[in-house]
């Protein structure tokens, strides 16, 4: 068990989802952008930080096949829980983003991340998150990144963070990716702090 793990598996396994700075209770803001992506209904997409989001049922409801990855086997207990883990739209994966992933996953037709990217601190960590995106998603899919922007907060769920600007999230994709759209966005967390983000679209070309 990795350092990281347990002190996911410390936070999911100690509180209730009401209790997460992060715990969002409708899906609105990321609903928002993926409706600007065609056939998203039918879409694969791989959430690389799933957690205990509510953006899951969202997304089933829709009729989307659902790649689910967590660094915390806890989290991910806790959502099999809540929805059922048998359902043939799901494939469920405990790894850590920013190692090399598993062979045999399906190409994902999108790649959403809301809060993963910006726990990487090192280049190491931060280049082996966008080989992964990049070996996983397919040609023409797209690419939603919300992260912590260079005004947010230093530090989320008592670890430091990377922060984002629009133009460091275009260049680390790189020139094969286009920018669809991008929004500033402040998040009012569960005890009414506020949490300034990037929110960035992009079409693999």
């Amino acid at each position: 068990m990795t350092t990281a793990n347990r002190h996911w598996n410390a936070i999911f396994s100690t509180k209730k989802d009401l209790e997460l700075g992060w715990y969002e209770r409708d899906a609105t803001q990321t609903l928002k952008f993926i409706d600007l992506i065609p056939e998203n209904h039918t879409a694969t997409i791989f959430l690389p930080g799933a957690g205990t989001s509510v953006l899951v049922e969202e997304l089933l409801s829709r009729g989307s096949r659902l790649i689910l990855n967590d660094i915390s086997d806890e989290a991910l207990d806790k959502l099999k829980k809540r929805i059922g883990h048998e359902q043939d739209r799901l494939f469920w994966l405990h790894h850590d983003i920013s190692k090399p992933l598993p062979k045999g996953l399906p190409y994902a037709d999108i790649w959403i991340d809301r809060a993963v990217l910006h726990f990487l601190l090192n280049e190491e960590q931060i280049e082996g998150y966008f080989r992964n995106l990049r070996s996983l998603l397919r040609q023409g899919g797209f690419v939603l990144l919300a992260e912590f922007s260079t005004v947010g907060a230093p530090k989320c769920a008592g670890l430091d963070l990377h922060r984002y600007s629009i133009d460091e999230m275009t260049k680390r994709l790189g020139e094969e990716f286009e920018l669809i759209k991008h929004e500033d966005y402040e998040f009012i967390n569960p005890f009414g702090e506020p949490r300034p983000y990037v929110y960035a679209l992009y079409k693999r070309k």
